[in-house]
């Protein structure tokens, strides 16, 4: 996700994706570190792989990470993450742009 005007529904699962404290360390340390296999960055932020897994899928269904299936050397499946680039506008009238495509209601 680069630096587009976004839905207001991607909009939302973006800033849902951000709004946790767990999340925003990932995000963080792929960004200071670059791409890692799960277990490493369990053992990086000191939180279980199921976790961190639960995490993951959000970024990357957000499209905020970026993953890949890879074998190591030994034949072991190692799926490794990176952050994707994006940037997102968020000002007032970006804010507003996004509400006009919104087909989540709140009030349901």
């Amino acid at each position: 996700m680069k630096s587009k005007s976004l839905t207001g529904d991607q909009l939302l699962a973006t800033l849902a994706a951000l709004s946790n404290p767990h999340r925003l360390r990932v995000v963080a340390a792929l960004a200071a570190g670059g791409r890692n296999y799960v277990s490493q960055l369990a053992r990086e932020l000191n939180i279980s792989r199921p976790l961190l897994h639960l995490h993951l899928q959000k970024l990357e269904e957000a499209g905020l990470v970026t993953s890949q299936m890879e074998l190591s050397n030994d034949g072991k499946a190692l799926n490794y993450f990176d952050a994707a680039p994006f940037a997102i506008d968020l000002t007032p009238a970006a804010i507003a742009e996004a509400v006009r495509t919104l087909t989540t209601n709140p009030e349901k």
